[in-house]
This record gives C-alpha cells, sequence and structure tokens, in this order.
C-alpha cells in the first residue's frame, strides 16, 4: 500500500525530477533511486520517460533491471511513463531487452523523432471520468501495437491505446508529468492505494 509509503523515482536518466515535483505538489514524499539499496527502501516506483536504451545501460553496473522486475514480481506498485513502459513490455521493436511484465507489445520512438513532438487531445475510458489530465505530452513516445487481454485501456490517443493498467502497474506512452494537471499521478495514488 502506498497510502503513507515512500515513492521512488528512478533518476538515472530522463524527466525524473518533474516526477518529483508533481508529487510534491500532492504533498506526497518522492526519493530519487539510482542504487539497489534505495530501490529497496521504497514501496512504489516511477520509471519515467528518457532515453530507454541510455536506461539499461546506466542500470546495468548494479543490475537494476533485474531488482526492479524481482520487486514487481513481489507486488511492488509502478507508474511508468514513455520509456519507463518500453522497459515493462513483453515485446519491444525495434528489439532490446525488456522486464516483459506488462502483456503489450511496443514500437519505440513510433511517432517519429523530438522534432514531431506534440501536445495531443486523449480520449479517456469512462472509468476515468473528471480526470483532470485532457491532453498527452508525446516526446519520441512509443506506439503500444498489441496490448494483452488482462491489461485495461484507459486512454487513446485517436485509435491508439496511450494508457492502461494491470494489477500493481499504470503504464502511459506520454509524460503526463509535463502536462496541465496532475490526474494521472493521482490516479497513481489512489489505484496503488488499494489492495492488489
Amino acid at each position: 500500500m502506498v497510502g503513507n509509503g515512500v515513492i521512488g523515482v528512478l533518476a538515472l536518466q530522463g524527466a525524473f525530477e518533474a516526477h518529483r515535483e508533481v508529487f510534491l505538489r500532492l504533498g506526497v514524499n518522492s526519493v530519487p533511486v539510482r542504487t539497489a539499496n534505495e530501490l529497496a527502501a521504497v514501496d512504489a516506483l516511477v520509471l519515467p520517460g528518457g532515453e530507454s536504451s541510455a536506461m539499461l545501460r546506466l542500470m546495468e553496473p548494479q543490475g537494476l533491471l533485474d531488482l526492479i522486475g524481482k520487486r514487481i514480481h513481489d507486488g511492488l506498485p509502478v507508474l511508468a511513463t514513455c520509456a519507463g513502459v518500453i522497459l515493462l513490455a513483453a515485446d519491444v521493436t525495434p528489439h532490446q531487452k525488456s522486464l516483459g511484465v506488462l502483456d503489450v507489445d511496443i514500437q519505440r520512438n513510433a511517432y517519429g523523432r523530438q522534432v514531431f513532438s506534440s501536445i495531443e487531445p486523449l480520449r479517456f475510458s469512462p472509468v476515468l471520468d473528471g480526470t483532470s489530465t485532457t491532453d498527452g505530452v508525446f516526446i519520441r513516445a512509443p506506439r503500444l501495437t498489441r496490448v494483452g487481454e488482462g491489461v485495461e485501456i484507459l486512454a487513446w490517443r485517436k485509435d491508439d491505446p496511450v494508457l492502461v493498467r494491470v494489477p500493481g502497474i499504470l503504464a502511459a506512452t506520454f509524460h503526463p508529468e509535463l502536462g496541465q494537471g496532475s490526474g494521472l499521478h493521482e490516479l497513481f495514488l489512489q489505484h496503488m492505494s488499494r489492495p492488489v
């Protein structure tokens, strides 16, 4: 349960400080995670956007990817955004290592290079009526090309699913930490406060 726990934000590369700022605005404690000991001390984890291949290289010296995978299997709640979703996916194109804990296939940089970054309107599932997030910030964003049967789709960009969840994991292919509002982080806190 996250309620009074500590949320860790993987802080090796990417938009980790922006996530911490959102949690700060919500009055929630978060800490940077760069080492195995720091990972062991948190009750939930954010895998931020950035460059997934760079994150993998930076995780190698301490075996952080495998440690994160073990913690997830043991019930660690996770919010993954953009590159963070790539790290969780079952299959990644172009191929790279991933944890395979989220039953989705994903295509890296599917919407084009950084110059094609955009803010797009999102369409939400009725279960999210009242969310304060209405647009998604897409920066070299991945695309979900397959969503497994047990994965609930919560939002779409046009016809593409961009926000999904399974027990313990909330995953967005966009950057909610760079957009208006804090709806997705609030959803993470609410969802993860319930027993899995």
